[in-house]
């Protein structure tokens, strides 16, 4: 989740202080069970969801972490751009960072290098994670994947054009969507825009798909190719070829649809909680949040989550120290603060508590604890998401049908 891309966790405090045996500091002249001296510094390679945030709060966070536990950390923020390469090179050359911010964790797992949440996580801070990041979290059983943040998608609409097109209220299924943007078109404006482009295709296609009962896995199989997606995949054709849509949307990147919301230009668009953010401190679009529409008439609207992870790789004489890294990560003044100002969602049911304060979060809090995320428990899925990201847009110009049936096959055959 990028702050290109892709609000805040939890109120775990004290209790998460006394539920682990990682709390002694490196002060604690103990030995690990491998014979030597506990670590004292521990690496932390993290994703910049800001320039203006992101750094600021870890040099905090490293402040207090010296404070509290004696433990020095080293923090290295790398943009998203640039992470994903960086931090592979770094653990093929066998220079991992201990801690590693990443939207992907489950070959690393699978490779045996995390530790597991009953290794290194609090009890109390493990119990209050939504069960939706529990289970994207976890590999073969065992929970890996130790989420940050979150982001929820919701349908975002421009309520001038709404009113200039006669449009009473915000559509609620895919054929009341479909006659608001054929009026908002006729207009003179854009009447959804979609983006299927190379930045994150799996995600427009993802809030679509779930709201048509579709879904990437079931039962544990792939079902990239099942009778729900394609027929979601024509109808969003649909839209395109009725011209309902910008121009090239399989060529059109997320951040150039919210441009184009942003603008004044398009009656339609599915978006998150920093385009909120971005909408309110630009003051020019009147806006309001939704409901994703169904397909079917009276269906319950379904949302697609997104979280990050704060991943812990196996280290000589690491482990204290890294169980105080996640004391301290999930206590209420340092995980809501770092939320809070990215401007992302919680992954914790203390979180949304403390979030439930901020009116215009409520739709997103609403369906968070029960969002869709995609598979990442799957080693598979980093390979399929980016060939569906490289290629579902042509399914706009060609046959989704056969555009699906390629991409069952590429998960089909491990990527």
């Amino acid at each position: 989740m990028k702050s290109r891309n892709y609000a805040a966790l939890s109120v775990i405090g004290a209790l998460a202080l006394t539920a682990c045996s990682g709390g002694t500091g490196a002060k604690d002249t103990n030995t690990s069970a491998s014979g030597g001296a506990d670590a004292t510094t521990i690496k932390l390679v993290a994703a910049e969801y800001s320039k203006d945030n992101t750094k600021a709060f870890w040099d905090a966070f490293a402040k207090t972490y010296k404070e509290k536990y004696g433990y020095t950390l080293e923090v290295n923020v790398i943009s998203w751009d640039n992470l994903d390469q960086q931090s592979s090179t770094m653990i093929q050359n066998n220079q991992a960072p201990d801690i590693l911010n990443l939207n992907a964790y489950a070959s690393y797992a699978k490779d045996g290098l995390l530790y597991s949440g009953d290794e290194v996580l609090p009890a109390a801070v493990k119990s209050d994670i939504l069960g939706a990041f529990q289970k994207s979290g976890t590999y073969q059983g065992k929970f890996y994947g130790f989420p940050d943040l979150s982001s929820a998608r919701a349908f975002f609409y421009n309520t001038d054009l709404f009113a200039e097109a006669g449009i009473a209220a915000a559509p609620k299924t895919w054929a009341e969507l479909e006659d608001a943007a054929a009026k908002i078109t006729a207009k003179g404006h854009v009447g959804y825009a979609m983006p299927l482009g190379p930045e994150e295709a799996q995600g427009e296609f993802s809030m679509w798909l779930f709201n048509n009962g579709g879904d990437w896995k079931k039962d544990g199989a792939w079902t990239i190719n099942s009778s729900e997606n394609v027929d979601t995949l024509n109808f969003m054709k649909s839209l395109a070829d009725k011209k309902l849509t910008q121009n090239n949307p399989a060529k059109t990147n997320r951040a150039d649809a919210f441009d184009l919301f942003k603008s004044g230009k398009a009656g339609m668009v599915v978006g998150f909680s920093p385009l909120a953010g971005a909408l309110d401190k630009d003051g020019k679009v009147k806006y309001a949040v939704a409901p994703m529409p169904t397909k079917a008439d009276g269906g319950t609207p379904q949302t697609f989550g997104v979280t990050d992870y704060l991943m812990a790789f196996k280290k000589s004489n690491n482990q204290k120290a890294v169980q105080a890294f996640y004391e301290l990560y999930y206590s209420k003044d340092q995980i809501n603060t770092f939320i809070e100002k990215e401007g992302f969602l919680p992954v914790t049911t203390t979180g949304l508590e403390y979030f439930s304060k901020n009116d215009k979060l409520k739709v997103y809090l609403d369906t968070l604890p029960n969002a869709h995320l995609t598979p990442t428990d799957d080693p598979t899925w980093d390979k399929v998401k980016l060939a569906v990201q490289q290629n579902l847009g042509a399914a706009l110009t060609g046959d989704p049908k056969a555009v699906l049936d390629k991409l069952q096959q590429t998960a089909s055959n491990g990527g």
